[in-house]
């Protein structure tokens, strides 16, 4: 990434300016020409040099390091946008955004119930899945019965072989490792911290399979693909699948949508007449 030298001169002089001296826990004090913060209070705040702070102003110097623009950051009271703006400028990718953890908003609850006519999964970065409207459950069954360590979609893909029963045998191999090459890229981004580190251990020791893609070291973010589903009810099924960014950055909402022009719509009405409890039995 390319340092913006002008624009982050701009915009931290300008965020300085903006911030009066008791937000930042200092004295306002007399004879101010202005109602900010003065580069020497910036620099002291920051533990930084009143001179360094200058020459980023006049956009001259060398490049922040990630450390300094988390120091200036907080010196200067930056919302999280700010400070990614912040990172942007100085060209550095911004940190990982607020986790949710197993924390559901409202409004992501609603929006599942409001996706009738869509199959919809709100699943953490990990596969944790956290809930589910209606059609999903009627297409992939309820997990209420599995205890909560257990309702992690990767974990019942390689420990549990009725999972795999709905999808076709010749796609096992493909789906395994889109898995395996999703919870990498999940894992890293988290920095391998505890959750992620337990659940890559446990599957190790439970699937010699995981372990074996584990050690091709692929990684993907599973975004966008194309699948099917064999429904015991309403036969197969094909979807294509999409995966959006919630406002944490450790969930996901799933969508299942049949292809245009495809057996797959009707399929999934008739689904929805029939309900969940034509799930399939993996899943119960």
């Amino acid at each position: 990434m390319t340092m913006d030298r002008a624009r982050l001169a701009d915009f931290l002089r300008r965020s300085r300016e903006r911030l009066r001296p008791q937000e930042a826990g200092l004295p306002a004090g007399p004879r101010r020409r202005t109602p900010g913060l003065r580069r020497e209070e910036l620099a002291q705040l920051a533990g930084v040099s009143a001179d360094y702070v200058m020459r980023i102003e006049q956009a001259r110097g060398s490049q922040p390091s990630v450390q300094l623009l988390s120091a200036l950051a907080r010196a200067l009271r930056l919302t999280e946008d700010e400070r990614d703006h912040l990172y942007l400028l100085a060209g550095h990718r911004p940190p990982a955004g607020t986790r949710a953890g197993d924390h559901v908003r409202p409004a992501l609850l609603y929006l599942l119930d409001r996706l009738g006519d869509t199959p919809a999964q709100l699943l953490t970065d990990l596969g944790d899945l956290l809930a589910q409207n209606a059609l999903a459950e009627a297409l992939f069954g309820c997990v209420c019965t599995v205890e909560e360590p257990d309702r992690n979609i990767v974990w019942r893909w390689f420990t549990d072989p009725s999972v795999r029963e709905p999808y076709p045998a010749e796609e096992h191999d493909r789906l395994s490792r889109m898995h395996v090459a999703d919870l990498r890229a999940a894992a890293t981004g988290r920095g391998y911290d505890r959750p992620s580190s337990a659940l890559i251990d446990r599957l190790g020791a439970a699937s010699e399979e995981f372990a074996a893609i584990w050690e091709r070291h692929e990684v993907a973010v599973r975004r966008a693909s194309r699948m099917r589903v064999a429904h015991p009810s309403v036969g197969p099924i094909e979807f294509d699948y999409e995966t959006l960014q919630t406002q944490a950055a450790d969930q996901r909402l799933r969508l299942f949508t049949p292809p245009p022009g495809s057996r797959s719509a009707e399929a999934l009405e008739l689904l929805r007449a029939v309900g969940p409890q034509t799930a399939h039995r993996s899943h119960r």
